[in-house]
């Protein structure tokens, strides 16, 4: 049966999703401003929720219509097929958010919803009210500019959620972004990363499950595991498939450090949990004593820039330290997100391409510096 899908996303990564998608086997892909639309078959909501790097969660789409009344609202959610999914056992809540739209009370619009999936399924299965306590189909709304589009999430917990990371340090980098910004980087199994800022390690464990083909979903579960619907063994058949792309022979080694000794402790606690110690080696250690190992090297970094940790003054005087210490040399790239337009000029080189990313709600540049 083909499914129609939604992947959200941060904004400015939607083309990364977009060619991971289409090597897992995805079709009519279509790549919108913070969210990818693609299609496929059952066995694509396990290879998609276990294997995307860069999604925030995978959604079966139901449909989309246009209300600008609470009665266009509830007839347009009604017509929709929602018995092709949810069992009169099944637990089905609502939750959305509307923008610039007519239609602006959430909680009203949860209601309306909720009424009509009832009313559907009272219909189709001939009850007169529901239990739900089955499995979990969320029902997920949005409605933008008067447009309804009404789905089921298939993953539960966001797929930023990987699983490795116990706790972290302030103001942390998204595993999705930094997933992304090691793929913009184009980071190969042969290389090796540099971290020098690294936190709480959240770039050098995504770069290790980057370059060794490890899938990030490997060892989480996800809510479409639970659905009776949905065949189990599609998730076993995948994960198992998974074990077998991982990369078991690569050059690939990570160095992160951080001034921060409680940072590295946290770090070092995600790579064991990941599994992935032998690839990494972390130390505590300033920017400024900044000296790579290695004739060849990429560099990628989220230093602190004003607006999540220091104030702008402290975060500039960290850039110009960046400029000295990561010098333009043959086989290296270094690649900096900030949200500071100003960069390039503290730093002192012009990049050779720059990337508008957003991490949470923040406007940044990802700087890519790569030639000698």
């Amino acid at each position: 049966m083909k499914l129609n899908f939604i992947s959200p996303c941060l904004l400015g990564i939607e083309s990364a999703i977009a060619s991971e998608l289409k090597d897992m086997g995805a079709t009519d892909i279509n790549a919108e401003n913070g969210r990818v639309l693609f299609s496929g078959d059952e066995r694509l909501i396990a290879r998609a929720n276990i294997w995307s790097r860069f999604s925030e969660r995978i959604l079966i789409s139901l449909g989309s219509f246009t209300a600008t009344s609470f009665e266009e609202l509830f007839e347009g959610t009604k017509n929709l097929p929602w018995e092709s999914f949810i069992g009169k056992n099944d637990a089905f809540p609502v939750k959305g958010y509307c923008l610039n739209s007519k239609l602006f009370a959430v909680s009203s619009c949860q209601s309306i919803i909720k009424k009509a999936v009832v009313e559907r399924l009272k219909d189709k299965y001939k009850v007169p009210w529901f239990a739900e306590t089955g499995p979990l189909y969320q029902i997920h709304f949005s409605i933008m500019k008067d447009k309804v589009t009404l789905s089921i999430d298939t993953s539960g917990s966001g797929l930023h959620k990987r699983g490795y990371r116990p706790v972290s340090t302030i103001a942390p980098i998204k595993e999705t972004l930094a997933a992304a910004l090691c793929h913009f980087a184009k980071l190969k199994h042969y290389h090796t990363l540099y971290d020098p800022m690294c936190g709480s390690g959240t770039v050098i464990v995504e770069g290790a499950l980057l370059a060794n083909n490890i899938a990030p979903g490997l060892s989480r579960q996800f809510t479409a595991m639970t659905w009776n619907n949905l065949d189990r063994r599609l998730w076993q058949e995948e994960k198992e498939r998974a074990k077998d792309l991982v990369k078991t022979d690569t050059d690939f080694f990570a160095y992160g450090s951080d001034i921060d000794p409680d940072a590295i402790n946290i770090a070092q606690q995600s790579l064991k949990r990941a599994g992935l110690e032998h690839f990494t080696s972390l130390k505590v250690a300033d920017l400024k004593d900044f000296s790579p190992t290695t004739e060849r090297g990429t560099l990628i970094t989220n230093p602190p820039y004003g607006e999540r940790l220091l104030d702008v003054a402290e975060a500039k005087e960290i850039y110009k330290v960046m400029g000295r210490v990561f010098e333009p040399k043959h086989g290296w790239s270094y690649n900096i997100i900030t949200s500071d337009e100003d960069f390039p000029e503290y730093f002192g080189r012009k990049p050779d391409k720059n990337r508008k990313l957003y991490n949470g709600m923040i406007q940044c540049r990802y700087y890519m510096y790569f030639k000698d």
